[in-house]
């Protein structure tokens, strides 16, 4: 089957420390963009980061910057979101996403305009709590 799972959350003290995975099934991520989303109780999905299908290079979210890191391993089909230094306002589920065809700028995987369908594929998220 087709799919995305993310795993690695969990609850973490601020300024802790945690690693997401994101983990494809029945196809390969080295063809594809990947991005990170999240969506806190109440608020709208928003992007995080992303990586690029076509050369690698990554992009983040101001409010993001610095603390967390993107990468792909292309040998285990994943894309990992590093995550450091984190705060109470980083709490929320996080999804991944991956687009073949998707641009990665703004720390945001960002379908082709002209596609009404939104991108290829996406996760079922993973519940990150950042709480003393």
């Amino acid at each position: 089957q087709v799919q995305l799972v993310e795993s690695g959350g969990g609850l973490v003290q601020p300024g802790g420390s945690l690693r997401l995975h994101c983990t494809a099934s029945e196809f390969s991520l080295d063809f594809y963009g990947v991005g990170w989303f999240r969506q806190a109780p109440g608020e709208e999905r928003e992007g995080v980061s992303c990586i690029s299908s076509t050369d690698g290079s990554t992009s983040y979210v101001d409010s993001v910057r610095g603390r967390l890191t993107i990468s792909k391993d292309n040998a285990k089909n994943t894309v990992d979101l590093q995550m450091n230094s984190l705060k109470p306002e980083d709490t929320a589920v996080y999804y991944c996403a991956a687009d073949r065809v998707a641009s990665c700028y703004g720390g945001l995987l960002r379908p082709p305009r002209s596609r009404t369908t939104g991108l290829d594929y996406w996760g079922k998220g993973t519940l990150v709590t950042v709480s003393s």
